[in-house]
């Protein structure tokens, strides 16, 4: 195997974190001596041993003078488990061939210099590209400490996401239903609006077997969130939290009602008495949320863009056309005066999902 197929596999073993590790980096690595693979590993869970320290304890001879690939540079400090630079000395690991920078205070740089100033050769940047694209969300949370948004939307091949009667199940089909599930999975947080709650009365979990799901939260500017509503009857079962736009003190019985339910009620009202998506944001980072996954409806959308909170679109068009002019589309609002005044966005990939197709983009 050749130094960037080890790097590969790395890659391949870090993405089995993927929805487990949160706020923590998907993170892979690879030992090697003599040309072969002795020791893997990858970060599983939140709190568990990180990939280094799994590589290392699934070694099958000494690893004295091997080669360490890893996805991101080895953490030298004490957290939930034990500095990894430490065990990488231990075993006496003589060279560790790094992909991303990591970009967290505690890390960022002091990681590469303690493993040189131990004599291991360190090289750095070594795909760097295809490991960063395994963190974006990590990145951003460390560093912004707020959550990394994702807009998800289905909609018709004329860009509807309902039919003029307000009907929207189903736009897409199986396929891409069951991988809105896995991206559930993936992010800590799914935020709804309410015009979504009353509409479709969802659930918002996740209806995968072995798979998380995310933190639900509901903005609701008037508190008009039924009690009898499915989000309400399940909370005690899925993290809810709803944010208002109102003070508490205007409307204590409905707080108190949701509350006695199980849901989390936080209010970060805006001069028009909405809920404001910045303040939201940074009380969730707080509260360790690192990733959410938007899916809202018209309005919303439109104010999360609004704010600039969102990082990522993800669009599933179907092989459908509604028409109607009372048809809603994926972002409404007041809209833009000048095609210049457009959120502008980057393709990055897009793929067939059965009879769907799935655009994903940066902002």
């Amino acid at each position: 195997m050749t130094e960037n197929q080890y790097m590969e596999r790395a890659i391949s073993l870090a993405q089995k974190g993927r929805g487990w590790v949160n706020p923590n980096p998907m993170v892979g690595a690879v030992i090697v001596k003599d040309e072969k693979i002795i020791g893997e590993g990858f970060h599983a869970r939140c709190g568990e041993l990180h990939a280094e320290r799994n590589a290392i304890a699934s070694l099958t001879e000494s690893a004295r003078g091997a080669t360490m690939y890893v996805t991101l540079e080895p953490c030298c400090h004490y957290g939930r488990t034990p500095p990894c630079t430490q065990a990488i000395l231990e075993n006496k690991i003589a060279k560790v061939v790094i992909g991303s920078k990591d970009p967290n205070p505690k890390v960022a740089g002091k990681g590469v210099k303690m493993l040189r100033e131990n004599g291991v050769t360190v090289v750095e940047d070594f795909m760097r590209e295809a490991c960063d694209r395994l963190n974006p969300v990590f990145f951003h949370y460390i560093t912004a400490k707020t959550p990394y948004v994702v807009m998800k939307y289905a909609m018709t091949a004329d860009g509807k996401i309902a039919a003029k009667t307000g009907a929207s199940r189903w736009i897409t089909g199986e396929k891409s239903r069951a991988l809105v599930h896995q991206m559930r999975h993936e992010y800590m947080g799914i935020m709804a609006g309410i015009g979504t709650v009353i509409a479709d009365d969802p659930m918002l979990n996740v209806r995968l077997e072995g798979k998380r799901s995310p933190v639900r939260i509901i903005c609701d500017s008037k508190l008009r969130i039924p009690l009898n509503s499915r989000i309400c009857q399940t909370a005690r079962e899925y993290k809810t939290i709803v944010a208002c736009g109102i003070e508490r003190k205007q409307a204590e019985d409905k707080i108190g009602c949701l509350e006695q339910s199980g849901i989390q009620v936080v209010s970060f009202p805006d001069s028009q008495g909405k809920v404001d998506l910045k303040s939201l944001m940074k009380y969730l980072g707080s509260q360790g949320i690192d990733s959410i996954l938007l899916e809202g409806g018209a309005e919303l959308n439109d104010s999360a863009l609004r704010a600039g909170i969102v990082k990522e679109v993800k669009v599933f068009m179907a092989p459908k056309i509604f028409g109607g002019a009372g048809a809603k589309s994926p972002v409404e609002g007041i809209g833009v005066d000048d095609p210049g005044q457009a959120a502008m966005l980057k393709l990055e990939n897009m793929s067939v999902i059965g009879e769907d197709v799935l655009m994903e983009y940066t902002l």
